[in-house]
């Protein structure tokens, strides 16, 4: 399938001019891109919607997205940062349909917590999977990213970020280096292995 266009969420603290999906953007022109913020964002909140809340949301603005710009909402690889990039996961997992998604800093689990895993919806992703971390990411190591997401039944690939956090500080040139790709050379639209 081609992808048709690319749908990015960002992270809990921020909102859709994060440098890195503003980068991403850019580096994949002239594919269409929907930057979206959650709708406690546009409100002007400064908290997280909870997940069926975040995941109703992304449904409709992947629709609303897919028909300004007149593609197959199939077509669409959807994802972003950290808790944007596990809402659109949820969302696929429910039945959403997408030709891949973009994992940034998944946030496999809080900070010092690694017995709270968020994985329950990961046997399910059927989609090509990108996961770009860093090394140092308190949200889930390398290992641990690598362990857990073995479980994905579609085709997995883990870019890693050499000695980078969570936030991927400086990254954001490599990052949208690796996006871009990944879509035309691994994920969804381009051969496999």
């Amino acid at each position: 399938m081609t992808v048709g266009g690319l749908f990015l969420t960002p992270g809990a603290g921020s909102n859709r001019d994060q440098p890195s999906l503003l980068a991403i953007e850019a580096a994949v022109a002239p594919l269409p891109v929907e930057r979206h913020d959650f709708p406690s964002r546009r409100a002007g909140k400064k908290g997280v919607d909870r997940a069926p809340v975040a995941i109703a949301d992304v449904v409709l603005a992947t629709a609303v997205f897919a028909e300004r710009v007149g593609i197959d909402p199939a077509s669409l690889v959807l994802g972003g940062r950290s808790f944007g990039g596990r809402m659109c996961s949820m969302a696929v997992a429910e039945g959403l349909p997408a030709a891949g998604l973009v994992l940034i800093s998944y946030p496999l689990h809080p900070p010092g917590k690694p017995d709270r895993l968020r994985i329950e919806h990961l046997p399910k992703l059927t989609v090509p999977c990108l996961f770009v971390s860093g090394t140092r990411d308190p949200f889930g190591s390398p290992a641990e990213l690598e362990e857990h997401t073995a479980v994905i039944p579609g085709p997995v690939t883990h870019v890693w970020v050499d000695g980078k956090g969570h936030d991927l500080k400086g990254a954001d040139a490599f990052l949208a280096e690796t996006v871009a790709a990944w879509l035309t050379l691994r994920g969804p639209c381009g051969p496999r292995g």
